[in-house]
């Protein structure tokens, strides 16, 4: 989901009479000492008799029965979807179908319902904020990782292992196979040559690679851009990349699960 885009395309959404916008944001963070026990089915149950009470009060059928639709709506998607929820769920609905979108996000959420003739974005635009389109970049000497992630969610990855002898990136397709330095081989010697032309060619080899770095943030229209490796890796790529890089992190995370990556990163 390109959230700025979705947040434009709702800002502009508005409804009149009984043809209301249902608005949900509902914590489903299992790892939250409240949800133990799923309260969230609870919480959502709550909210939704709370709405259907009111509008049964108010004696408009019209409006009661279009509200009953975006409920059953709401509760079809959780049946589906229930045993692949993450931490938090959205939804923006009509019963006509106008507006219906529904996203399960990796952040936790404050538990809000609205039936009102505008969508309720504050929530929306705090984790538009918080979490925008981000890029990772994981460098290790001769190998960089990419980790594309939007909403605190891994999208893609992409990896380049320098081969020493032909001088030339090669993107790596899958996860990579070992510490390999690609056209030395192995054995002390191998990694003692590696070392020294290391050494020599560090600048040119990551300015090398920083044109594609950089065509990668911008056609993948990333918002901030992190830097993970050791020093001096970490801090030569950078300088040799046009796109503005928002911090540097000294840690050599190469080998880590992503998860933990986006962990200690987007923090």
């Amino acid at each position: 989901m390109d959230i700025q885009k979705k947040i434009k395309e709702l800002e502009y959404m508005q409804t009149e009479g009984s043809n209301k916008i249902f608005t949900m944001y509902l914590n489903t963070d299992l790892s939250d000492p409240d949800q133990q026990g799923g309260e969230w089915k609870i919480h959502l149950k709550n909210g939704m008799r709370n709405f259907e009470q009111y509008l049964e009060e108010g004696d408009n059928k019209e409006e009661l029965e279009n509200f009953r639709e975006v409920k059953q709506k709401v509760e079809d998607y959780l049946k589906e979807y229930e045993k692949s929820l993450m931490r938090g769920l959205i939804v923006f609905a009509t019963a006509d179908e106008t507006v219906w979108f529904a996203e399960r996000v990796q952040m936790r959420l404050e538990d809000e319902f609205y039936w009102q003739e505008t969508p309720e974005l504050n929530q929306l635009k705090i984790l538009g904020e918080k979490y925008p389109h981000t890029g990772i970049i994981l460098v290790q000497q001769n190998y960089i990782k990419l980790l594309d992630t939007n909403l605190n969610m891994l999208k893609d990855t992409v990896g380049y292992e320098l081969d020493v002898e032909e001088e030339t990136w090669r993107t790596m397709q899958g996860p990579r196979q070992g510490n390999s330095t690609t056209g030395l081989g192995s054995g002390n010697l191998q990694k003692d040559h590696f070392e020294a032309r290391y050494e020599a060619n560090q600048q040119r080899w990551y300015k090398s690679i920083a044109g594609k770095l950089d065509k990668q943030a911008k056609d993948r229209n990333w918002k901030k851009i992190f830097i993970v490796g050791e020093a001096p890796a970490s801090k030569e790529l950078s300088s040799q990349m046009n796109k503005e890089v928002d911090d540097i992190i000294l840690k050599n995370m190469l080998e880590h699960e992503e998860s933990k990556v986006m962990e200690e990163v987007l923090a």
